[in-house]
């Protein structure tokens, strides 16, 4: 493998971790990003927002640029995306994240969200990667559709190389011969990067696995194999959805994980809470409730 000269161990042994004003991204905390596929309006967004913040998540997803595969499928909102996602953040004070698809939009993106995505179409954008390099904002990074654990982590250096050092990781699921699962989602991916490099890595068992049914004890899996974290599609009405509903969690669904995966970090010596964030969190919630 070619050295990775800012991303691998060698450059810095110790794990980085990102400080959000919910949670610390690569340290002992298990962080959940959670939200819809696509941000379709705002009543849906901000309604699903308070629930989430109550459950306990750390940072709010959802996409307002969408790549698809299909020209004629919902491509997403745009900037009246961008718009309702900061309202979601000023509800509830979580951080967002939402995915740049062009370096021409990235600006625009900066201006609204706490934490630029590139998405595993885009992960050799090499100009793309870059210019987020250049900005002030975290990054997520995922892994591309068919990328080996080598082209990720130099995917990342680019990033790393133009001074931005906040990046994490996604193991989101690698194309296969399996066609029963939309995904494969790599396990062995997360220790061997925790291994090779000190960047957080996050776990998408959303889109590793394309099924409702097989998110929850994915993402058990993922934690246990040492995740940092898990990034969750959610949606109140599943097959009302613009985007990747089969996939997405119920809220009750989501909630009954969560306590799951308390349970599972504590034997693990680890915790989902930020201690410091916590009674804040619930009286923002609390001001904003929707009845």
């Amino acid at each position: 493998m070619p050295a990775c000269q800012l991303a691998g161990r060698k450059h810095q042994p110790q794990n980085t971790v990102i400080e959000l004003p919910t949670c610390r991204v690569g340290s002992e905390q298990v962080v959940i990003i959670a939200g819809p596929c696509a941000v379709e309006n705002e009543d849906l967004m901000i309604t699903l927002a308070l629930a989430l913040k109550e459950m306990g998540v750390h940072i709010l997803r959802g996409g307002a640029f969408k790549p698809r595969t299909s020209p004629y499928s919902f491509q997403g909102l745009g900037e009246e995306g961008l718009r309702i996602l900061a309202r979601a953040r000023e509800a509830t004070g979580l951080p967002v994240i939402t995915e740049v698809t062009d370096v021409r939009c990235l600006e625009l993106v900066c201006r609204y969200s706490d934490i630029i995505q590139i998405g595993s179409r885009n992960m050799q954008n090499f100009v793309l990667l870059r210019e987020v390099g250049r900005v002030s904002k975290p990054v997520l990074l995922k892994r591309g559709l068919s990328a080996t654990i080598e082209e990720w982590l130099l995917a990342a250096e680019y990033i790393l190389s133009e001074g931005n050092s906040r990046v994490m990781l996604c193991e989101r699921g690698i194309r296969t011969f399996e066609t029963y699962t939309r995904n494969t989602l790599d396990i062995n991916a997360i220790p061997a990067v925790k291994e090779l490099s000190h960047l957080p890595v996050i776990a998408d068992p959303s889109h590793g696995t394309g099924r409702r049914s097989l998110v929850a004890p994915v993402a058990r899996a993922a934690v246990a194999a040492g995740a940092d974290g898990l990034m969750l599609e959610v949606h109140p009405r599943p097959e009302e959805a613009l985007s990747d509903g089969p996939q997405s969690l119920l809220p009750a669904q989501l909630e009954r994980l969560l306590a799951e995966l308390r349970s599972l970090a504590g034997a693990l010596g680890r915790q989902m809470v930020n201690p410091a964030y916590e009674k804040s969190g619930r009286d923002i919630v609390n001001r904003h409730r929707v009845v």
